[in-house]
């Protein structure tokens, strides 16, 4: 795979007034009208209720704690071994452990 881009071919005069006519046929897609345009009103205007569940409905719950992202330096092996025992959630693991080691209890 390379990262050249691709060539476009340029469309012909002819075969964009052809696609043109073909949109301006689609009786799925017709044009909308002056007076329509300025009936429009924004999708948050027109369904607020939709609107505001598809905004409340994005990305991860908020948490009271959220984690902190750190960078610390672990040895390779202590690393590997995690990564090889807990698998996915290696990272939870070990902050687990931490926790145990210090003696607090559980974040819920």
């Amino acid at each position: 795979m390379t990262n050249q881009p691709r060539k476009v071919r340029r469309l012909s005069d002819r075969e964009e007034a052809e696609i043109q006519r073909k949109i301006a046929s689609d009786p799925d897609a017709p044009e909308a009208a002056d007076a329509q345009l300025a009936q429009a009103r924004p999708f948050a205007e027109a369904f607020p209720d939709l609107a505001e569940s598809i905004k409340r409905s994005r990305g991860r719950p908020a948490v009271d704690k959220p984690r902190q992202q750190v960078s610390i330096r672990l040895d390779p092996d202590i690393i590997e071994h995690y990564k090889r025992n807990c698998g996915k959630g290696w990272q939870s693991r070990l902050n687990d452990d931490l926790r145990k080691v210090v003696g607090l209890k559980k974040a819920s």
